[in-house]
């Protein structure tokens, strides 16, 4: 009986000692929190700077996606006034030692664009502007068998169209190769936004010559007054468009084919 009554005395005893080391008023220590509460501070916090974090990026994704809409509309009203006055333009395109045209007249343009989802929103994935530039009539080349393979591949990269026939003796052997090329250019402008780097790449080919240029803009710096240099680019007038961002990437064609005689078909 005496020990059973020692046993359940320091039962309570250690009971009494728990409860006031865990506090005396009789509240949870708060150096001693279940497991469920640490992992629920920690879960709110980091929700909190997810949704802090996310605020800024959507707003970027809304500023990117509305400067590419104005972008869009600005141009669109552009191509529509060139295509009626139809300017020649103040640029030289020379393909490497095969032909060269001069100050070609500009013919006619439009702007497409195209959109996706993404973070749950829409928007554009890209704005792109194409326009044709008319040299003239067409031009014969006519070259060396040998070369005509390596004429046909920068003709190919360059876009112009262009008729490949022989010319052929009279006993049927191939003395010379002739290319009729239409002078017609086929010029773009690629904006590709980077929603996550927040850039827009700008990629410019057959604009000045027969390459592709890039160039990365912050999106801030994507205004009226770029795209009024852009087009002055585009045209040949003085300008400063090229200043105007860092360059990303130039991509030019291939060198040096063998010379050709043209003429005027």
């Amino acid at each position: 009986m005496i020990s059973r009554r020692g046993g359940a005395g320091r039962d309570m005893q250690l009971q009494t000692n728990m409860a006031e080391a865990h506090d005396p008023a009789g509240r949870p220590d708060p150096l001693r929190r279940s497991l469920l509460d640490k992992l629920r501070d920690k879960s709110e916090a980091l929700r909190a700077q997810g949704e802090a974090a996310r605020k800024p990026m959507e707003e970027g994704l809304k500023d990117i996606d509305r400067i590419l809409w104005r972008s869009f509309r600005w141009l669109d009203e552009a191509m529509g006034h060139l295509a009626v006055i139809r300017p020649k333009v103040g640029h030289s395109f020379r393909l490497h030692n095969v032909l060269t045209i001069e100050r070609p007249q500009f013919d006619r343009g439009f702007v497409s664009f195209r959109r996706r989802a993404l973070a749950g929103m829409e928007v554009l994935e890209h704005v792109e502007l194409f326009y044709r530039l008319e040299g003239g009539g067409p031009v014969s080349l006519r070259v060396s068998p040998a070369s005509a393979l390596g004429i046909e591949e920068k003709l190919r990269g360059s876009t112009l169209p262009y008729q490949y026939q022989t010319e052929q003796d009279e006993r049927r052997v191939v003395r010379y190769g002739l290319f009729t090329v239409q002078t017609a250019i086929s010029a773009s402008v690629r904006f590709q936004p980077d929603y996550h780097h927040q850039v827009i790449e700008v990629t410019l080919r057959n604009v000045d010559r027969f390459e592709s240029v890039s160039l990365e803009f912050p999106p801030d710096k994507m205004n009226e007054a770029a795209l009024e240099d852009m087009v002055k680019f585009m045209l040949g007038e003085p300008n400063g468009f090229l200043r105007r961002a860092p360059l990303a990437l130039i991509r030019g064609r291939c060198d040096d084919a063998q010379p050709a005689s043209t003429r005027r078909a």
